[in-house]
């Protein structure tokens, strides 16, 4: 998950208007540097919210909404709910099931963050939070508990298959890209058979899927579930200047990076967050491929991953590296690749459910070198039996 921390009114409008660092607490009590976006000093909260929003200009944002801003397009957060009362939600979002099983205490501070940043609105007259994706629809799905809840470990342990059957669910009711901001914590270390079996059924259906890398890559850097399942988009984290945020987990199966650091959210509580962490980096680009699926329909998972992979900028040196992935995502350049694939991909299958990092494909190999071997043979077979029937007449003559 982000590391959050919820910003009074007054705080968040100081960070902005005189340009200093609003403190962001990390997970080991470390102060990050805050926002420093200016804005004039009658502005309110929501104005704030905005002008704190850097990502829109690192992500191309304006320029790509002149090609897609998500409309018609379904995107299930798999996360801890959402508040879909907060203004910048406003008729944009579909509550789901709650399969923790836990109730309602500290309902989706961390899914609402997600969830603003995937399809936020705005209010007013260039207020609050914009989504990378403003006209697409959220469904939220409720399978995890916040860091805070005292139940969130008990929750965990007793294996409900929450994620597995939040990803069926969100299939089955439409959902075209399913964004897991689980990372570094709400995720797993180890990864299960219902969960992976769940991911498989996604992808056969034409969902996309995309969860956060892990918060984790200054100390352990673990491997992350659901991020290090094969088909899934694994997103890391990047600062204002494109780097690598120290947090951010590096391994062989990460596809991209994204803003990661001072992200302004909206929040449950109806006002907004600042936060760090791979969560947000990994809402930004599942917002990304709504974009692509509203303007490309007919576009398979392969497809749009390839497109988000093609569509960056500070590619590696060797074109890939286990903390870059493919570099750092850009929403415009995503949408133009993808409607090059889009022409070449015509008519052309892409390869089985199960693509990315991982085992082997499942996917059957082709049979045509074999048929094709058979053919060859039969002719060959063919050929000796004429020219045996020949010499025999000969013989007899």
């Amino acid at each position: 998950m982000s590391r959050l921390m919820r910003l009074p009114l007054v705080l968040l409008l100081a960070g902005l208007l005189v340009g200093v660092a609003s403190p962001v607490v990390s997970d080991d009590g470390d102060d990050d540097v805050g926002i420093d976006r200016d804005i004039d000093r009658g502005a309110d909260l929501g104005a704030a919210a905005r002008a704190g929003q850097w990502h829109l200009g690192a992500l191309r944002l304006p320029e790509a909404w002149r090609l897609s801003k998500g409309e018609d397009v379904i995107v299930a957060v798999l996360d801890t709910g959402v508040n879909g009362r907060h203004p910048d939600l406003a008729g944009a979002v579909t509550t789901g099931p709650d399969l923790t099983e836990a109730g309602r205490t500290l309902w989706g501070p961390h899914g609402t963050a997600m969830a603003s940043l995937i399809a936020g609105r705005g209010h007013g007259d260039g207020r609050g939070v914009l989504g990378v994706a403003p006209a697409s629809e959220v469904l939220s799905i409720r399978v995890t508990l916040e860091n805070g809840d005292p139940r969130r470990e008990k929750q965990r342990s007793a294996g409900h298959d929450a994620l597995a059957r939040g990803i069926r669910y969100a299939v089955d009711h439409g959902a075209e890209v399913i964004s897991m901001s689980l990372g570094g914590g709400s995720g797993a270390w180890e990864g299960s058979a219902a969960e992976e079996e769940a991911i498989q059924y996604a992808i056969g259906r034409g969902a996309v899927l995309v969860a956060s890398s892990g918060n984790d890559g200054d100390t352990s850097n673990r491997k992350n579930f659901p991020a290090a399942y094969p088909g899934v988009i694994a997103v890391g984290a990047v600062d204002r200047r494109l780097q690598v945020a120290g947090f951010s987990n590096r391994q062989d199966y990460l596809c991209v990076v994204a803003p990661g650091t001072d992200i302004v959210t909206a929040d449950a509580a109806g006002s907004y967050v600042v936060s760090d962490g791979t969560s947000s980096a990994a809402a930004m680009v599942a917002g990304i491929a709504a974009l692509i699926k509203s303007a490309h329909p007919g576009l398979s998972p392969y497809h749009v991953r390839t497109a988000i992979e093609l569509g960056t900028r500070r590619r590696p040196a060797d074109g890939y590296s286990p903390a870059y992935g493919h570099g750092v995502a850009n929403a415009l350049l995503a949408l133009r690749a993808a409607a090059r694939l889009e022409v070449r991909a015509s008519g052309v299958p892409g390869p089985g459910a199960y693509f990315g990092a991982g085992p082997p494909g499942q996917a059957p190999p082709s049979r045509a070198p074999v048929v094709a071997g058979m053919l060859m043979l039969a002719a060959a077979m063919s050929v000796r039996v004429i020219m045996a029937h020949r010499r025999r007449g000969r013989d007899s003559v």
